[in-house]
């Protein structure tokens, strides 16, 4: 071969690595694209919770459903919040979630009404919203939570099973429930009415707004307007205002009447065992969280919900919702192993510290 020939053939050959190494670096460049896309929402999953009072959300609620969105979806992210009892804090982080590009928000209300706008505004940029154990308002696609109405029910017939035979119409029950603003509250509020009303008499029912502290305040006053001795039974909406509740009850020198609750938190679990509290309501953490992190990655992914959100409910802001309600257990001295010990919520050595290692024994938890 000529010298010529070897310049050409040599020129040719560097002309084609370049025109490769650059197709290489479009490969290139068009991956980090995707990858970038990706960080910033391309499959990211927004949570959003409600407070950090309420035990169940930061050590159930959130670790059940990131661990299952990652099963169902490994290159999925999850990008959360918690709302720490503000309305105008979720409606930021609302905000924020459309700034980072999620595709989908699973939102648990911390005022149901309030947060409506925010909701209507994340859904005309494309975002796919699943209200979460609380109806929100506004254009949702999907929600998932208890049969709260049931769960009221529940509650109040635990009170009225604990009562026995002094369940009358002439026996005075305090009712404190939930916060006004969470449409969850007017539901536990409505069924336990249907189970007390006519049974017993209701009288003196104050709002708790899910805070210990305010339960304290309003049994307190109960008790200054209907006389220590004239208490029958309290029903509290939920364990966390029953741990108020059960203090006041304590320094009134109030004892042995029922009182109820619902989350099965462990505080609760160990004042059924003490008895210093009757009864709560279970609602398993993990099918619920699994339940709308299917939800949240069935939306992403564009695929049909129909199968798992099969029942409609109307919101408060009259949209209809495809809704998958799971169902709630009524929990007892008499079936603490048969249910948040046998789901390993927890165990005996959780439960069963020192100061209740006695009544433990006594209630067979060994």
């Amino acid at each position: 071969m000529n010298a010529t020939m070897r310049r050409v053939v040599i020129g040719t050959a560097a002309v084609s690595m370049a025109l490769s190494m650059a197709a290489c670096g479009k490969a290139g460049d068009k991956k980090d694209d995707s990858s970038s896309s990706s960080s910033s929402g391309g499959k990211t999953i927004g949570l959003l919770l409600p407070d950090s009072v309420t035990a169940r959300y930061e050590k159930f609620d959130k670790p059940y459903f990131e661990a299952k969105v990652s099963e169902l979806c490994s290159d999925c992210k999850v990008e959360y919040a918690n709302a720490a009892g503000d309305p105008a804090k979720q409606a930021q982080q609302v905000s924020s979630m459309i700034t980072k590009g999620v595709k989908v928000i699973v939102i648990s209300a911390q005022d149901s009404a309030a947060i409506k706008s925010s909701i209507q505004t994340a859904v005309n940029k494309g975002i796919k919203v699943v209200a979460y154990d609380r109806l929100a308002q506004g254009p949702v696609s999907a929600y998932v939570s208890f049969d709260n109405v049931k769960v009221g029910q529940l509650q109040g017939q635990a009170l009225l099973d604990s009562l026995g035979s002094k369940a009358t119409k002439k026996s005075k029950v305090v009712m404190i429930n939930g916060d006004d603003a969470d449409p969850n509250a007017g539901q536990f509020k409505k069924g336990a009415h249907e189970a007390l009303d006519g049974k017993v008499d209701i009288a003196y029912e104050q709002s708790g707004l899910w805070k210990d502290t305010v339960a304290s305040q309003k049994m307190s006053a109960a008790i200054t307007q209907l006389g220590k001795k004239n208490i029958a039974g309290v029903y509290s909406a939920n364990d966390g205002m029953a741990g108020g509740i059960a203090n006041t009850l304590k320094g009134a020198g109030i004892s042995g009447i029922p009182l109820t609750g619902q989350d099965a938190e462990l505080a609760g679990i160990q004042r059924i065992v003490a008895g210093t509290q009757s009864s709560t309501v279970y609602k398993a953490f993990k099918p619920e969280a699994e339940a709308a992190a299917q939800l949240a990655v069935n939306l992403l992914q564009g695929k049909d919900i129909k199968s798992l959100a099969n029942q409609e409910l109307t919101s408060g802001s009259g949209d209809k919702v495809p809704s998958q309600l799971l169902t709630p257990v009524s929990v007892t001295k008499a079936n603490i192993k048969d249910t948040v010990i046998k789901d390993k919520l927890y165990t005996v050595q959780d439960i069963c510290t020192g100061d209740y290692a006695k009544a433990c024994k006594a209630a067979g938890l060994k």
